[in-house]
């Protein structure tokens, strides 16, 4: 019996022993982003405070860069969360102009929009510990600096996404179920009253749905797949790529299995679109299946096609990473995204845990067309 108690003791420190050092490795793994040379881009700090940063959006209004961003001690959803808006004229030094939190509840995913000679804020409200929110809200401003209260937004239930226009008038905007597994499309003409157009997709877990307009007029979405809840992510998961013709009413859709495109944002540039979202690098396996807590993240840069996507290089990041802002100015994609220590190559649940920067990152955009020509060589 005390032969059997000791070689249980040895055996309980042994495994204790293997997860400190694994733990250790963990912690001090050099990073080991894949960043294209060719891209040449340019990467700085935008927000460095030893906070948990997240969950950002940029866009270019009335002369300047307005950015937001999550700002909380970690990734999870606490009342302790603010979402904090700056200005810059260079995307370089920036000035806050304020910020927003809901007394006793938790919020994230802002999404800025200029509309009608105003700026609409659209963010999702939480209350459960592993954030998943339940309502969308929005607020408006003629300045970045006054604010209308939050408001709840209908249909009720239903998580927005980025809303986009192709005119100018009539406003468009994903949104995903509260409980997963279904993503709409919405239409607006005053950003305050949707209606529901169609249904772009249902089952696998579906939630995070962007939308970019083709140069045809057609809407192309993609959406976040996680296949189920487990928090070692799903063999399954996935990136669903959806098109539509107007009135958008009816959707052809494909799934590409190149990552599972957590924060997605997408931009156009000369008729070509792109994504910037999250990156899987481990193969999937057991405890790397695309959404495993325990697996690498980064925040990549994709071409997108109406029948896959084509990764083409990561940004500087780690850990817990991704939701970008895109605005294109002169010649240039300025993005913004947040990574944990860029030094170190954390799991993502560590990521979750610790500090997280706001980055911003100049990528030049003819060096991006050419980047995408070359990855694409070769491929139907």
């Amino acid at each position: 019996m005390k032969k059997l108690l000791k070689i249980t003791l040895v055996l309980m420190l042994f495994i204790v022993l293997c997860a400190l050092l694994l733990l250790l490795y963990w912690c001090f793994r050099p990073n080991a982003a894949r960043v294209e040379p060719s891209l040449k881009l340019e990467t700085w700090s935008a927000v460095s405070d030893g906070m948990h940063n997240s969950n950002t959006d940029m866009i270019f209004w009335k002369g300047n860069f307005y950015l937001v961003h999550a700002n909380s001690p970690y990734h999870f959803a606490t009342e302790k969360c603010r979402l904090m808006l700056w200005r810059s004229g260079d995307a370089r030094s920036w000035e806050k102009l304020s910020e927003v939190n809901i007394p006793g509840e938790d919020i994230r995913d802002p999404k800025l929009v200029p509309m009608a000679g105003r700026l609409f804020l659209y963010v999702l409200k939480s209350t459960r510990f592993i954030a998943e929110p339940y309502s969308t809200a929005l607020r408006t401003s003629a300045d970045g600096k006054e604010w209308t209260p939050l408001i709840d937004i209908e249909p009720e239930g239903w998580l927005f996404w980025r809303p986009k226009t192709r005119d100018g008038r009539t406003w468009y905007a994903p949104a995903y179920w509260h409980e997963h597994g279904r993503s709409i499309l919405l239409k607006s003409f005053d950003g305050l009253r949707w209606e529901r157009v169609s249904a772009i997709h249902e089952g696998g877990w579906n939630d995070e749905t962007a939308i970019e307009f083709l140069p045809d007029g057609r809407l192309l979405a993609t959406a976040r797949l996680e296949g189920s809840d487990s928090w070692l992510g799903d063999e399954r998961a996935s990136t669903l790529i959806a098109t539509a013709a107007p009135p958008y009413t009816s959707w052809k859709s494909v799934e590409s299995r190149v990552t599972r495109l957590d924060g997605p944002a997408l931009f156009s540039y000369n008729g070509n679109l792109y994504a910037v979202g999250r990156h899987n690098p481990d193969p999937p396996g057991f405890f790397s299946y695309y959404g495993s807590i325990l697996a690498r993240k980064r925040t990549a840069l994709y071409r997108v096609l109406k029948d896959r996507l084509v990764y083409l290089s990561d940004l500087p990041s780690a850990g817990d990473t991704s939701y970008a802002g895109v605005v294109i100015r002169e010649g240039a994609a300025y993005i913004s995204y947040y990574t944990s220590d860029t030094a170190r190559d954390y799991p993502w649940i560590i990521g979750m845990l610790a500090r997280s920067d706001i980055l911003i990152a100049r990528i030049e955009l003819p060096r991006l067309e050419r980047l995408a020509a070359e990855k694409m060589k070769g491929t139907p």
